[in-house]
């Protein structure tokens, strides 16, 4: 005798929340989609804000006439939270007035489902919408992905720019994604928005990209330089700024800005134009000041490596001289991230 075989039941993967407070609409659409999908049930706006932050769905049936909070305000709720704003919302509805529409749409709504409702409808829908956000956030994922590796291979091509301009130094590297991350840091504590401190972070490295234009006879000489000789070396600001300006990327933009700048001083002493003050962009200020802190820290065949608080204490001596002295005054107030950034760059050297 043949045994008949059993077939084992379909695994329901995707949960479709159902949100309206009419008890004979939950159970119509429970019965339309619990065949096919895991069904969970809110009969309030508040209740499907709580389920929702314990367990996300794949989809949301939102009724739009609710007490307390209406479909409207949820979805609203919804789309602000980055966790949840991906989540596509379809409206329940009775009304069918263009406005009621129109703001379902700018909410982020994906659809209408009109009452009364019809399986045939719901289920198409349902199923449309969720092939619609799986290939989503496919895209979304491809997306992040060459993004990462764009900014990867960014930062590779500025770190092999850097050490191109001073190639004969074996800690350029090491030293320019330390002075990178100070800059950061005083940065962001001046009150600079995030994308322009991560654009800040990527300049910083190319402030000395001039010197690829500099006679490695200068760059390295053991005599101290003649006054043409040292008039020649300042020219790498000049150089630098003629190189990194081609570009109309702002990242380029702000090196160009930075690899000009970065030798000027707060009382007009610095180079190549004798900048003072305000005239020197901000820029150009927060990297001189990283710049020189990082240098003092680092040692050389010609000298030991001051201490970090030998270091900070020589910054805020320049400070009204050769640094800004609020910079100088904001530098001075993160010092004890300044020395985390210290820690874990000596970590990896």
């Amino acid at each position: 005798m043949m045994t008949e075989r059993m077939s084992a039941p379909a695994v329901k993967s995707k949960r479709v929340l159902i949100v309206d407070d009419v008890p004979a609409n939950i159970d119509i659409l429970k019965d339309i989609l619990s065949a096919k999908y895991q069904v969970q049930i809110a009969k309030s706006g508040k209740l499907a804000l709580n389920i929702i932050n314990r367990s996300l769905p794949d989809i949301i049936l939102l009724d739009i006439m609710m007490p307390d909070m209406n479909g409207f305000e949820v979805c609203e709720q919804l789309k602000a939270n980055p966790v949840t704003a991906d989540i596509p919302v379809i409206f329940l509805t009775a009304m069918t007035d263009v406005h009621s529409e129109q703001r379902g749409f700018e909410l982020g709504g994906v659809d209408f489902i009109t009452k009364p409702i019809t399986p045939l409808t719901t289920l198409a829908r349902v199923a449309t919408h969720l092939k619609l956000a799986e290939e989503s956030l496919r895209k979304k994922r491809v997306i992040e992905q060459t993004t990462r590796e764009l900014d990867n291979s960014l930062e590779s091509a500025i770190g092999m720019l850097g050490e191109i301009s001073q190639i004969h130094d074996t800690d350029t590297g090491v030293h320019m994604w330390r002075m990178a991350d100070y800059c950061a840091a005083l940065a962001r504590s001046i009150g600079w928005s995030e994308d322009n401190v991560e654009l800040l972070k990527l300049a910083a490295p190319l402030h000395d990209a001039g010197k690829i234009g500099i006679p490695h006879s200068i760059l390295k000489s053991p005599n101290k330089l003649t006054d043409e000789e040292w008039e020649l070396m300042r020219q790498h600001t000049v150089i630098g700024h003629q190189i990194l300006i081609k570009s109309d990327a702002p990242l380029f933009k702000l090196a160009a800005e930075v690899a000009l700048g970065h030798h000027e001083k707060w009382d007009g002493s610095g180079y190549p134009y004798g900048l003072s003050g305000e005239d020197i962009p901000q820029s150009a200020r927060i990297v001189s000041l990283a710049d020189v802190f990082d240098a003092l820290t680092m040692e050389r065949s010609y000298k030991r490596s001051w201490t970090i608080d030998e270091s900070l204490k020589h910054i805020q001596q320049s400070a009204g001289q050769h640094f800004d002295p609020e910079l100088v005054a904001s530098f001075l107030s993160i010092a004890d991230e300044l020395r985390e950034i210290e820690a874990k760059w000596r970590a990896v050297s």
